[in-house]
C-alpha cells in the first residue's frame, strides 16, 4: 500500500476505484490482490454509527477472500433460521414461515454486523494491501481517453487508470458525468433505523413482519440480547416515530413486535431512511464500470443492497483479473461488456422482487393478497420451491463470482 497526497502524486495504474465505502474498498483489495496495480480514491469518511449489514454467504465468503473476515465475523451474529409472519390483517393471510439455513447446508443464511466495524476491517486490510495506492481525495470528475482516463481531484491533482470503477454512491457524479441512463422512483415510505436491547433472546432468528405500511424487520446481532430494526412505514407515520423519544419509540416496537422479544430498549443511534429506487440502463461506459448504489439503490428489504454491491466487486475483480492475466485492457469494450451482461441481470431481478413486495404490501387488492399469500405458503410447504428460494436468495446459482463460490481454487488468477 502507498498513501499519496493526490495533489502532488500522479501514478498511472491499471484500476482507479473511486469511492472509499464497503464496495469501494471490497474492489481495491480484490483487484489488487490479483496482481492489478490499483488505487482507491476517495476519503475515509466516518461511517454513521446504529446502521447494520446482514452480509449473505456469498459475501462473507467473499471478504474471508479478502482477509477481512475474521475481524468482522468476531463482531457479526449468525442468521440462522428467517422467520416471515403476515401482519398485513388480510383475509388471506398465512400462517407464520419459517426458514432454516441447515436445510441448503449453510450454518448460517449470512452474518449481521454493524457497517462501521464491517468498513473499518476492510480499511486495516487496504492499508496494508501491497499493490494498492491510497488517494485521500474525492474525485470530481473523469475523463475516458484513448489509452486511459484522467480523474480530477477535488485537491487540484490528477490520478489516471485504464479502468475507473465508479463506487462513489446514489448521487455519483462519475454516473452523471458519463451520460449514463437511469430510472429513478420513489415510494410513499421512509424507514426507522436502529439498535435495540431487549429481555428475552433472539435465538438467532431474523423477523420480518409484513405490514400494510410496510415491512417490520428484527435481525440479530452479537450477544443474543440486542438486535437491529429496519421498520419501513408512511412517512407521516414514521416521522412520528422518528420525534418519539427512546422510551416511547421503544415501547411502540415492542408493540409492533407482539412483544416476540421481551421489554425493548434503544441502544444505538436512529436514523429515518426516506424510501427511493435506481437503477442504471447500463453499468458501463468508456473506461467506467459502475458498482453498488453507483448502479442499484433499493429499499432496505431482504438484505440485497450491500450484498448486491459486493457481487458487482467480486464479478468485476473475476473480469480484470482475467484482462491483466491475458495482458488485455481492462478497460476495454469487450472486458466492460462482458461485465455489463452478467450484472444486468442480477441487478434488474432483484430490483424487482424487492419493489413487488414493497408494492404488494402496499395495496388491499384480494387477488394480490391472495397471490402473496400462496406464495408464502407454497414456500413454507413445499420443500424444493423452498430451497431453491433460499439459495437464489443467499446467492445467485448461475454466474457467482469466484471469490464467493464454495468450490473456488485459490485465488490466484
Amino acid at each position: 500500500m502507498r498513501d499519496v497526497s493526490a495533489g502532488i502524486a500522479k501514478p498511472q495504474v491499471e484500476v482507479a476505484v473511486v469511492g472509499a465505502g464497503a464496495a469501494g474498498l471490497a474492489a481495491a483489495l480484490a483487484c489488487a490482490q490479483a496482481g492489478v496495480p490499483t488505487a482507491l480514491v476517495g476519503r475515509h469518511a466516518p461511517v454513521a454509527d446504529g446502521r447494520t449489514v446482514a452480509l449473505l454467504d456469498g459475501s462473507v465468503r467473499f471478504l474471508k477472500a479478502l482477509g477481512a473476515w475474521d475481524e468482522v465475523g468476531a463482531k457479526a451474529s449468525p442468521l440462522c433460521t428467517l422467520q416471515i409472519v403476515d401482519d398485513t390483517g388480510s383475509l388471506f393471510r398465512p400462517p407464520p414461515a419459517r426458514f432454516n439455513s441447515s436445510e441448503i447446508g449453510l450454518d448460517a443464511f449470512g452474518w449481521n454486523v454493524e457497517s462501521s466495524h464491517l468498513v473499518a476491517a476492510l480499511r486495516r486490510c487496504a492499508r496494508s494491501q501491497p499493490n494498492l495506492t491510497l488517494i485521500e481525495s474525492d474525485a470530481v470528475g473523469a475523463v475516458p481517453g484513448e489509452a486511459a482516463s484522467r480523474i480530477t481531484l477535488a485537491d487540484g491533482g490528477t490520478a489516471e487508470a485504464r479502468l475507473v470503477i465508479g463506487a462513489d454512491g446514489s448521487r455519483s457524479p462519475l454516473r452523471a458525468a458519463s451520460g449514463v441512463s437511469v430510472r429513478e422512483w420513489t415510494y410513499p415510505q421512509s424507514a426507522i433505523t436502529t439498535i435495540l436491547a431487549h429481555t428475552k433472546p433472539h435465538g438467532d432468528v431474523s423477523t420480518e413482519f409484513h405490514t400494510r405500511s410496510g415491512p417490520f424487520t428484527l435481525v440479530p446481532m452479537s450477544g443474543g440480547f440486542r438486535s437491529s430494526l429496519v421498520w419501513v412505514a408512511g412517512k407521516g407515520q414514521a416521522e412520528r416515530l422518528a420525534a418519539m423519544d427512546d422510551a416511547g419509540l421503544g415501547a411502540a416496537v415492542e408493540r409492533q413486535a407482539r412483544g416476540m422479544l421481551g421489554t425493548m430498549r434503544i441502544d444505538g443511534p436512529r436514523g429515518l431512511v426516506p424510501m427511493r429506487g435506481l437503477l442504471v440502463a447500463t453499468p458501463v461506459a468508456a473506461r467506467l464500470a459502475l458498482i453498488g448504489e453507483a448502479a442499484h439503490v433499493f429499499p432496505p428489504i431482504g438484505a440485497q443492497g450491500l450484498n448486491l454491491g459486493l457481487r458487482d466487486a467480486a464479478s468485476l475483480r473475476d473480469m480484470v483479473a482475467r484482462a491483466h492475466r491475458d495482458g488485455r485492457d481492462p478497460g476495454s469494450r469487450a472486458v466492460l461488456s462482458a461485465y455489463a451482461g452478467g450484472r444486468r441481470i442480477d441487478a434488474a431481478a432483484r430490483t424487482a422482487a424487492v419493489d413487488a413486495l414493497n408494492r404488494s404490501l402496499l395495496t388491499e387488492l384480494l387477488p394480490l393478497d391472495l397471490a402473496r399469500g400462496l406464495g408464502l405458503l407454497a414456500m413454507a410447504h413445499f420443500g424444493p420451491l423452498r430451497r431453491m428460494v433460499m439459495r437464489e436468495g443467499v446467492l445467485p446459482r448461475f454466474g457467482a463470482p469466484e471469490l464467493m463460490r464454495a468450490d473456488r481454487r485459490a485465488a490466484s488468477a
